[in-house]
């Protein structure tokens, strides 16, 4: 049975659907900064269930190693979106963007 204290002085904040949003970002900087995140870690956890090291990794995707070294240190600002998709799809997985209209009113074009 897990027991839960709270302390005065400590504030929890349940982070939201993007944890790029709560830390500040612009909401477009967060959404990019969310994406290229969710790629990164597929990418990661591809090498990894692979077993490869980080000289394995060079060969296959045909990058240099300190392109993979920042992949595998979650350097996020070293790689666009078109550039993770481009190695996810060499990998064998097809990168698929669900677009969710948020929108509460009919946008009228005429």
């Amino acid at each position: 049975m897990a027991i839960s204290q709270s302390s005065p002085s400590t504030n929890v904040t349940l982070a939201q659907d993007n944890i790029f949003a709560d830390l500040g970002f612009s909401e477009d900087e967060a959404v990019n900064l969310k994406i290229r995140a969710d790629l990164m870690l597929t990418l990661r956890s591809f090498i990894k269930a692979k077993g490869w090291t980080q000289k394995d990794a060079v060969k296959f995707f045909n990058e240099t190693q300190p392109r993979i070294s920042c992949l595998m240190n979650g350097d996020i600002k070293r790689f666009s979106v078109d550039k993770l998709s481009l190695m996810l799809s060499k990998a064998g997985m097809e990168v698929k963007f669900e677009v969710i209209s948020n929108l509460t009113e009919k946008v009228d074009n005429e």
